[in-house]
């Protein structure tokens, strides 16, 4: 996984400059509101019970009845893909929220405090960062067993080193700015500092490596399920129904796996792009 592109360059001149990068943002944007609408409100807008089995309708094709055709058991795959919004979503939005609040947490520190605090925790990312993600989250459902507890904190675990990395060196930098020594003197305590001043300043940075983040941590969740460790059946999980429709492609019946997979690649790329976006207005990068 790579973090956003932080240099800051300027910003292209005359009126029309950005505008084409401004409308893949805007519409990355639509994109990830429409899905977290779609997770929202998924009991409301599937057409179907996403777990209600129709043997007399295994495999049909698209009709009026079932936009996307049903699956090996006669359930409606557009109802699974609806449902499955949401614990497609949600497992990531717990990963990224733990690794970005702790990893935070653990930057600020180590470049308020310097010294040997820094060095160490400096050398535990870097142990933590030698571990892929979707490896420490296969070896935690092997201890712990299936479901997705174990893997999602394997996967807060190992997605600290990329937060904590890039808010560290800017925190440092903050930190040598004459406003945290003049704050100081004023008697501003570090907590006051901290919540205040340093963060705000920090919150761009934070906000463009999360949603940067939400992509892979997608991808690592989808192939947690894919491999039978995450979700279990019959979850309308996205990566689980890409794994439950792999059976049938070779009978020529490609739809589950197909549209399930889809499905992911367009959000992981929406929030990808949307990350982007974010780093180009918040940080005037070029990414």
């Amino acid at each position: 996984m790579t973090t956003a592109l932080l240099t800051r360059t300027p910003r292209a001149a005359g009126p029309r400059a950005g505008r084409p990068r401004d409308r893949v943002t805007l519409a990355a944007a639509a994109t990830v509101a429409l899905f977290v609408l779609v997770a929202a409100l998924a009991p409301l807008i599937a057409p179907h019970d996403p777990n209600a089995v129709d043997a007399l309708n295994v495999h049909a094709g698209p009709s009026a009845s079932h936009l996307l055709g049903t699956d090996d058991t006669g359930r409606d795959i557009l109802s699974r893909l609806i449902s499955g919004a949401r614990a497609s979503l949600a497992a990531p939005a717990v990963v990224v929220t733990l690794s970005t609040t702790l990893g935070t947490l653990l930057a600020l520190c180590a470049a308020w405090s310097g010294g040997w605090l820094d060095r160490s925790v400096s050398g535990a990312l870097d142990v933590v960062f030698g571990f892929p993600g979707l490896i420490m989250a296969v070896l935690a459902a092997a201890v712990f067993g299936a479901g997705l507890t174990a893997p999602i904190v394997a996967l807060s675990i190992a997605y600290l080193p990329l937060i904590t990395r890039v808010v560290r060196a800017a925190a440092r930098t903050e930190r040598r700015l004459p406003y945290i020594s003049a704050l100081q003197l004023l008697g501003a305590s570090t907590a006051r500092i901290w919540l205040r001043h340093l963060l705000p300043n920090l919150l761009p940075l934070i906000l463009v490596q999360a949603t940067i983040g939400f992509g892979y941590a997608l991808l690592d969740v989808a192939a947690i399920s894919f491999l039978g460790l995450g979700s279990r059946p019959p979850d309308p999980e996205w990566g689980l129904m890409v794994s439950n429709g792999a059976p049938s492609i070779l009978a020529g019946r490609p739809q589950e796996s197909l549209y399930a997979s889809l499905v992911i690649l367009v959000v992981v790329v929406a929030f990808n792009l949307l990350g982007a976006g974010l780093s180009r207005r918040l940080l005037g990068g070029s990414a």
